[in-house]
């Protein structure tokens, strides 16, 4: 998917923090409540930082330089016509309490704040992966799972961290740099200008480094999913792997992606470090500064020395968060390409959704008709031509045809996988565009030649055909998938765990927890994918007994590389580069004498003792 998108050239961070902002506002919304609360309490915490350095103020110039110079205790209206001594102690006792107050209020704000984060980000990280499951077959087929699993994990994680970890300290420093800036032209403008200077010198300087920081942060961010993904494509195929011995080829695969990705990242660290030692730099020359002309203000009597005390202490206390600042811009600028990958997933449209105005589909009655369909994964590319047929409640329909043909494609439209380019498919007469996706689904049954099972227990895999099914009907399904014996002398019976995609069941138990799945749900459309592929005789006779109670009077599509297994089906189509060339029973067929005769007597003269009888199978 990475390819297929395009990169936006977005210098700096702000535009990409909108665009997060903007993707993620009804989120951000729902916890306006705290996120105002916490604002406030982050306001009070500023406020009271900017009040920690005034007590040593009048200590300063009220107590310690009278004392110093033995002049008489100065009174006036800054004092209150307090006493030194009770000067002293309210000084003293006011910092205990700023400090602690605003402690209080610090814990308050990182509190409230965090857990808004927390709570908004679990929101996305869900409707990131419920988006991703609405997505059209044709999305998950050019993207690799490894990237979309690093997109909703990690990149998601890391926006969480330097969230909480750097984007709200941000803000803190951001607003106490204002308040220590607004009180330093207060007490002083010339010096404060001189402070000032520094923000458009940063601002020059940074500028370029943190665009940098953020185009290697993308390119390691979207290495890492590279990585991710070649790891899941590796651990998915180890059987292969090592049957093939290709671990060192894969290694040196695998080993090239990791170079790279180690490449951008220590890029991104070594700008992010001389960012932060530039601010350095800079705030020493600015601190330099200050000191040589504010001492010679306090000499010209325009400054108080508690006033440039105070002065100084705003400017030490702003070196650390100008210093942070830089850093942690740069670390929201890391953050940022991660977000802008979860708002990029996001912002992908699924191919196939509910239009609209369409309604709930009525129960079926089973009648299927294809009305010049035409369809292609590529434009201009037509992997089905033209294809019509009409097929009438409870009749089974055999697809046949070479590899590659088209056959599965076919029928994947029915489940609106994917839509028609052109012409239509419509179920009792109405297009299948006119009901909504999970209302026409729920009323076709599908059996895979390779069933997938989930990592929960056997009655839950057999419950996921019909989402609130009861035990008798797990049951039910189960006896008339031949699957209730074999169920019973498992360790746990139905409430066993299976292992991830049933590998500790046999191929043949596999395919019968699969067919119960299909048959609990009732379905008035069946269609069958090669179920009994690869299975010895006697669970392929098994099967076989199961399939024929799960199709019994529903209209089913079988697709089939083996002739005579279909033979007895009620409509054969033949199907050949994308077009049906033939169609009728076994008999017409034959009678023809064409392409189907010709596979079928080609069938039986290369191994006609593999005949399977009446198996069942779908071929792709």
């Amino acid at each position: 998917m990475a390819q297929r998108s395009k990169e936006k050239d977005l210098k700096g961070v702000i535009p990409g923090v909108l665009r997060i902002l903007r993707k993620f506002s009804p989120y951000i919304r729902q916890q306006r409540v705290l996120i105002f609360g916490s604002f406030l309490a982050l306001l009070v915490e500023t406020g009271l930082r900017l009040l920690e350095p005034w007590p040593l103020k009048y200590v300063f110039d009220y107590i310690l330089i009278p004392a110093h110079n033995n002049s008489a205790n100065v009174t006036n209206s800054y004092t209150f016509g307090l006493s030194p001594i009770v000067l002293l102690t309210l000084s003293a006792v006011s910092i205990v309490a700023i400090t602690g107050i605003g402690s209080i209020a610090a814990y308050m704000s990182t509190y409230g704040m965090s857990l808004a984060v927390v709570r908004v980000l679990s929101e996305v990280r869900a409707n990131v992966f419920n988006h991703l499951q609405h997505l059209s077959l044709s999305f998950h087929q050019n993207s690799k799972s490894g990237d979309l699993i690093a997109r909703v994990t990690a990149d998601i994680e890391k926006m969480r961290t330097v969230t909480v970890k750097t984007a709200l300290p941000l803000i803190t420093n951001i607003v106490c740099l204002l308040g220590m800036l607004a009180i330093m032209f207060w007490l002083n403008w010339e010096l404060a200008l001189v402070v000032a200077a520094i923000f458009p010198i940063l601002s020059l300087f940074t500028g370029n480094m943190i665009s940098r920081i953020r185009k290697f942060a993308k390119k390691h961010r979207d290495s890492e999913g590279v990585l991710a993904a070649t790891t899941g494509e590796t651990i998915g195929a180890i059987k292969v792997v090592q049957v093939l011995s290709l671990q060192k080829m894969l290694h040196g695969v695998f080993a090239a992606q990791n170079q790279k990705s180690l490449d951008e990242a220590i890029e991104s660290l070594r700008l992010s470090a001389a960012l932060e030692r530039a601010v350095q730099i800079l705030m020493a020359i600015i601190v330099a500064v200050v000191l040589w002309r504010g001492s010679h203000v306090v000499l010209h009597k325009e400054l108080t020395p508690g006033e440039l005390l105070v002065f100084m202490t705003y400017l030490r206390n702003a070196f650390e968060p100008m210093r942070k600042v830089s850093n942690q811009i740069g670390q929201i600028a890391k953050a940022t390409a991660s977000g802008e990958r979860v708002v990029e997933l996001l912002d992908f449209e699924p191919n196939v959704r509910d239009l609209p105005g369409v309604q709930k589909a009525h129960p079926f009655f089973g009648t299927v008709r294809f009305e010049n369909v035409c369809f292609g994964y590529d434009t201009g590319r037509d992997i089905l031509k033209d294809i019509s047929f009409v097929v009438h409640p409870g009749q089974q329909v055999a697809v046949v045809g070479l590899s590659g043909s088209g056959k599965s494609t076919l029928l994947s439209l029915i489940l609106r996988l994917y839509d028609p380019e052109a012409g239509r498919i419509l179920i009792d007469g109405q297009d299948i565009r006119e009901y909504t996706i999970d209302s026409l689904r729920q009323q076709v049954s599908v059996v895979l030649q390779d069933s997938v099972l989930f990592a929960v227990s056997v009655r839950e895999n057999i419950a996921y055909g019909k989402l609130g099914a009861t035990d008798k009907e797990v049951e039910q399904a189960a006896r008339l998938a031949n699957a209730h014996e074999f169920i019973m002398n498992l360790p746990q019976d139905y409430d066993t765990i299976l292992s991830e995609r049933g590998g500790t069941l046999s191929g043949g138990q596999r395919q019968r927890i699969a067919i119960a799945r299909a048959a609990i749900r009732q379905a008035p459309i069946v269609i069958l994918d090669e179920p009994t592929t690869g299975l010895d005789n006697a669970s392929e006779r098994t099967v076989n007994a199961a399939l024929e109670k799960l199709t019994e009077g529903r209209t089913t599509f079988v697709i089939s590389h083996n002739l005579r297994a279909v033979q007895n089906a009620d409509v054969i189509l033949y199907v050949e580069e994308g077009r049906i060339l033939e169609q009728g029973t076994h008999k017409e067929l034959m009678g023809l004498g064409s392409r189907y005769a010709t596979l079928y007597r080609m069938q039986n003269i290369v191994d006609n003792t593999s005949s399977k009888g009446d198996t069942y199978a779908i071929g792709a």
